[in-house]
């Protein structure tokens, strides 16, 4: 009498185990995979549009702005007044090479640099900030929920049906 016990507490321990295994590691990827997909997409999309468009335009408004005035303002000078005054001193009088050269060396190299560095700071860093957010959030969002999905749901049946049948197995049979 008391072997019959044992072995039927034996079986159904087993089938325990196996039933719990397969019903933990189904619930617990369908479950896990759909909750981390969609609460990852959302929070990335969201998280790296807002962090993308001010960090870029906060960033890309200042950078541009002092690199592109100082860079513009001395490469323009020292390259219109060399390359102007070359050019009038030979086709022209020494007047106006001298003249033409200051001159022009001085205007564009203050105007295009203002100019540029302003045009481009403020073309670069909403360009950049809205495209980057909206890029990004889409293909982040779209990729980890596709990734995760399968990952997770692939990942955790395995893992949980190995780890499962084997913990209830050693722990129903003790």
């Amino acid at each position: 009498m008391h072997c019959v016990y044992v072995c039927y507490l034996r079986n159904k321990s087993i089938y325990l185990s196996i039933y719990l295994s397969i019903y933990l590691s189904i619930y617990l990827s369908i479950y896990l995979s759909i909750y981390l997909s969609i609460y990852l997409s959302i929070y990335l999309s969201i998280y790296l549009s807002i962090y993308l468009s001010i960090y870029l335009s906060i960033y890309l408004s200042i950078y541009l702005s002092i690199y592109l005035s100082i860079y513009l303002s001395i490469y323009l000078s020292i390259y219109l007044s060399i390359y102007l005054s070359i050019y009038l001193s030979i086709y022209l009088s020494i007047y106006l090479s001298i003249y033409l050269s200051i001159y022009i060396s001085i205007y564009l190299s203050i105007y295009l640099s203002i100019y540029l560095s302003i045009y481009l700071s403020i073309y670069l860093s909403i360009y950049l900030s809205i495209y980057l957010s909206i890029y990004l959030s889409i293909y982040l969002s779209i990729y980890l929920s596709i990734y995760l999905s399968i990952y997770l749901s692939i990942y955790l049946s395995i893992y949980l049906s190995i780890y499962l049948s084997i913990y209830l197995s050693i722990y129903l049979s003790i």
